[in-house]
């Protein structure tokens, strides 16, 4: 009965700490692996206008290489989870770091190629490495603590997220766009992705020396005993949730919330150089630093995000952040110069906490079945593949009209935070 009190009682201090010591090692390198993949998707941005540059497509046809990235999360998003389930986090880690760096070995034939196709299929390998990777690690850092804390850590990894986002575009500005290492042609693209594929492959090897704890979704445990079962002190299995997958009203929205988030993500982000070269006359390579300044907000967002869920219920800050960016966008398609232009950088502090924190509100009180939510909202990463090329027929005209159209994906975000992700108890 002490075991069954304990489980039904409010949660304490210590038990809604950030973290546990025994888990401090591995809470490191799980929030590394989240740096790394905020490199990979920011470099694709930098490479959108590198393309249209020395390969000679259009704004549209270069929207496909965030349809080559974000594709890969919808066709990888399963078979990650699957293989995580089967394996464990450790072996999907692994995967996804091996896939990484194949992907970016592949950029070397596809320099020498000069072929847009074949850059898409390599960004295509990269990019189902990149799923795996976020398909264990939000799980995996959500359940190194209390549940009650989840939203912190996955804020506080994302953060991180964050610094790589701003390393990619300072990388591409520098090697790729403001012509030192490069004569107008694909040989710093080849270099610069031949080093990285051999960092992300010894960062694997490293990775398989470490010792993880085994952790079998031990988040979800006691978030099930206290939610819908209480009175049970058995394991997961025993008192095993009653309401398939998509029966949680709050987890189908928060799939549906993600999918705008990262469409919104996407364009933003694939015509963020453009804007800046053709709205404000910037040189390519100085519009990639400013990419990298929206990049800083966005880390600083994270951090200030995990700050104010301590005080701030996570739904009422997202609902508040996505009305935010509805408003900026409206501001950034005026063309108004600087006032617009600053708009663009702010548009990555406010939109900063959503995606982690949409996938914190999603896989609340799922039990057993928080490793398959996971793979299904990883997959809507897919909203990222189609988004930029709307965008981009669009920017093809004007870039700063193609800015209207996140503001449907922010009206969404902001009913989900505002109502919608709400927990069913029925």
């Amino acid at each position: 009965m002490e075991h069954t009190t304990t489980l039904a009682s409010p949660p304490t201090a210590k038990a809604a700490s950030f973290t546990e010591r025994k888990y401090l090692t591995t809470l490191i390198f799980v929030t590394s692996l989240f740096m790394l993949w905020g490199i990979a998707i920011t470099m694709g941005d930098v490479l959108n206008k590198h393309f249209q540059n020395v390969l000679s497509v259009s704004k549209a046809q270069s929207g496909l290489v965030q349809f080559s990235i974000f594709g890969a999360y919808a066709i990888m998003g399963i078979p990650a989870g699957l293989f995580m389930k089967r394996f464990g986090y450790k072996n999907g880690v692994l995967l996804g770091l091996v896939l990484y760096s194949l992907g970016a070995f592949l950029f070397v034939p596809a320099a020498n190629a000069q072929s847009f196709s074949f850059f898409r299929g390599a960004l295509f390998v990269l990019a189902c490495g990149l799923a795996t990777l976020e398909a264990v690690a939000h799980p995996f850092m959500a359940s190194l603590g209390a549940p009650a804390t989840s939203d912190q850590r996955l804020n506080f990894a994302q953060a991180f997220n964050g610094l790589g986002a701003v390393i990619g575009p300072l990388m591409g500005s520098h090697f790729i766009l403001s012509g030192v290492h490069t004569n107008g042609d694909l040989s710093s693209v080849k270099t610069l992705y031949l080093i990285i594929g051999s960092v992300i492959l010894f960062i694997g090897v490293c990775f398989a020396f470490v010792k993880v704890p085994t952790l079998q979704d031990a988040h979800a445990a006691p978030v099930h005993a206290e939610t819908e079962a209480g009175f049970y002190s058995g394991t997961v299995e025993e008192v095993a949730e009653p309401k398939g997958l998509f029966q949680h009203r709050h987890f189908v929205w928060a799939v549906v919330a993600q999918f705008f988030n990262v469409a919104a993500q996407g364009g933003t982000w694939a015509f963020f150089i453009n804007y800046g070269a053709e709205k404000m006359g910037f040189a390519d390579a100085t519009a990639s630093r400013y990419f990298a300044l929206s990049m800083v907000m966005m880390m600083v967002g994270r951090f200030a995000g995990t700050f104010l869920m301590r005080f701030v219920a996570p739904n009422k800050l997202l609902a508040t952040f996505a009305l935010a960016n509805a408003l900026l966008c409206v501001v950034i398609a005026q063309s108004w110069g600087w006032p617009s232009f600053i708009a663009l950088l702010l548009l990555n502090f406010f939109f900063s906490i959503m995606f982690p924190t949409i996938f914190s509100l999603g896989i609340k009180d799922l039990g057993a079945r928080t490793q398959q939510a996971s793979s299904y909202l990883v997959m809507t990463v897919a909203g990222g593949a189609i988004f930029p090329y709307l965008m981009g027929k669009i920017a093809n005209h004007d870039v700063a009209a193609a800015y209207y159209l996140p503001i449907i994906c922010y009206t969404v975000i902001f009913l989900f935070g505002a109502r919608l992700y709400r927990v069913s108890k029925k």
